[in-house]
């Protein structure tokens, strides 16, 4: 038996080569799609830009941050430059087009957000109508997260309570200290030697100042240091510029609480005072419009005795406690605006100094914690 096999005819053309031009372009392309998939749904570089999380983290450090491990955020506003920053702040030039914008959407994770994590996620401040930002355009910040969804937080002399338990603090917590001298002119090296910051001078004896902990011992024992205190604000002492800034909750940074973190699914009786704590929430993050009429509450025009949480809410605090404008300040942080976890430093750099001590060589490559 024969076997006849039909045969490639052989039309004796060859595919045209692609040109210089084309190969570069498909190549910047390829490149263009492909950082956009890693950054937008795997991780991203970011740079610590203040002292709010030392001495944790340093001014300065590179870290990549893990977008799986909470599941990555779809964008709201998709038409981004990938490269650069949201906004070319010298020029004012947005570097996105909030033409097209997109609902809030998820993808699963590979956990949650554990008290304890360093979280990087977008300012809640910027939620106000006066900064018309979509979310994802929002300044990127980083905190330790002290509380999650349905958590009572409370925070008594700067130690935080989460359900009445004190919460573990950070190993390389920072906090300011009212420092007393004997008058003697001190050594600026010192301050430098030892990551000392002078936040103040309130007179010639008395200084503010934020001293590591592993450095306090030795700065106490210094001939012309009379004493160093914590500092502290009073129980009862009353900051406007604290959340929820309102006479009626006198708390301050070092006095807070209590305050029950907002869960999905939980609700809250509407009345003056819970109106106070989570208005906000209400109003800027889950898009509702509230209004009062005497003594009545409107939610979208309809009268409400109660309000059910659409998200998770989180508080996020710097582990630098007198240097971080955090949590205390503009409140909950929404699971919308969470990025994702710091895992690693794979590179920092100390402005002060000149190669090769610019760089902080035993900060290379260090897991996050």
């Amino acid at each position: 038996m024969k076997w006849n096999f039909p045969l490639k005819k052989n039309t004796g053309t060859t595919k045209p080569r692609k040109t210089k031009k084309r190969e570069w372009f498909d190549a910047l392309l390829f490149a263009l799609i492909a950082s956009t998939v890693i950054r937008g749904l795997i991780f991203s570089a970011y740079a610590i830009p203040s002292g709010s999380m030392e001495g944790t983290l340093l001014t300065g450090d590179y870290l990549f941050v893990s977008k799986i491990s909470y599941g990555p955020r779809m964008p709201f506003t998709p038409v981004q430059n990938p490269f650069l920053e949201s906004t070319i702040t010298k020029y004012h030039i947005k570097t996105y087009w909030d033409g097209i914008k997109l609902p809030y959407f998820r993808l699963p994770g590979l956990t949650t957000i554990k008290k304890g994590d360093i979280v990087v996620f977008n300012k809640p401040e910027e939620a106000d109508p006066a900064y018309d930002k979509p979310v994802d355009v929002r300044t990127n910040l980083i905190k330790r997260c002290q509380a999650t969804p349905g958590d009572v937080l409370t925070i008594v002399n700067s130690q935080v309570y989460i359900n009445g338990k004190a919460a573990p603090n950070a190993e390389k917590a920072q906090t300011s200290y009212r420092v007393i001298t004997s008058g003697d002119m001190i050594n600026p090296d010192i301050f430098r030697d030892m990551n000392i910051e002078v936040c103040q001078q309130v007179d010639l004896n008395t200084y503010e100042m934020i001293i590591p902990k592993e450095q306090l011992t030795t700065f106490k024992g210094f001939s012309y240091i009379k004493s160093v205190i914590p500092v502290v604000e009073p129980v009862g002492s009353y900051d406007a510029n604290v959340f929820p800034h309102n006479e009626r909750f006198k708390w301050n940074a070092d006095n807070f609480g209590p305050l029950t973190l907002p869960k999905i699914g939980m609700s809250v009786p509407l009345n003056q005072e819970n109106l106070i704590l989570y208005r906000r929430a209400i109003e800027l993050y889950e898009h509702n419009k509230v209004e009062l009429e005497g003594k009545d509450i409107l939610i979208n025009g309809k009268k409400a005795k109660s309000y059910t949480f659409k998200m998770n809410y989180y508080w996020m605090m710097g582990d630098n406690r007198h240097n971080s404008l955090d949590s205390r300040f503009w409140g909950y942080v929404p699971e919308d605006h969470v990025i994702g976890k710091a895992l690693i430093t794979w590179m920092s750099v100390d402005s002060t100094k000149t190669f090769p001590n610019k760089i902080r060589w035993n900060r290379l490559l260090k897991p996050i914690d």
